[in-house]
């Protein structure tokens, strides 16, 4: 069974949106090689509707290895307010998520890559559908937003790796360790 991976970008007081304000002067180099090479070894991708409209203007208006590989990779996008799904590659997906992605994983072919820790995130790890939580953990305090996990829900997690880019991200993965409460 494929695995999927949840990645999400976040700041050290737990915001996950408006990342672009926030995490820009991480995006270095080293940091695009990294995030490039993690959807690299997947070949689906899994988006809510706000994050599936946020990279689908970035990468028809930038030119790189990770939109490259964004533009190449088979895309689900699970919204109930979208009625088309345009970005190439793309499926729109309506009704029972978790149903849809429990199918997913049942399939041959490379692990399963998730982005950010919104509805679609939340949904997914409340189901014990997520087999592993990647931070990609910014060194900002941002003091506003969205934070990673709504109330009442809670994951006990496991440490299964750690690395530290030379900006000061730090990407840690974890697998849960028990079904959420």
């Amino acid at each position: 069974m494929r695995k999927l991976i949840e990645a999400t970008l976040i700041s050290l007081d737990g915001v996950i949106d408006d990342v672009g304000s926030w995490g820009q002067p991480y995006f270095d180099p080293a940091w695009w090689t990294s995030y490039t090479q993690a959807l690299e070894a997947c070949d689906l991708l899994l988006l809510g509707r706000n994050t599936y409209e946020m990279l689908g203007q970035r990468a028809r208006s930038v030119d790189n290895a990770y939109t490259h590989r964004l533009n190449a990779i088979r895309k689900y996008l699970f919204s109930s307010k979208l009625q088309t799904a345009d970005w190439n590659n793309s499926v729109l997906v309506r009704g029972d998520v978790a149903a849809e992605v429990a199918k997913l994983k049942r399939e041959d072919g490379k692990d399963i890559m998730s982005y950010g820790h919104g509805p679609l995130g939340q949904t997914l790890l409340e189901h014990g559908l997520v087999d592993v939580i990647q931070f990609w953990i910014h060194p900002v305090l941002v003091g506003r937003g969205t934070v990673a996990l709504r109330d009442n829900l809670r994951a006990e997690l496991k440490l299964v790796e750690s690395k530290t880019l030379a900006n000061g991200v730090v990407v840690v993965s974890y697998e849960p360790a028990r079904a959420p409460r």
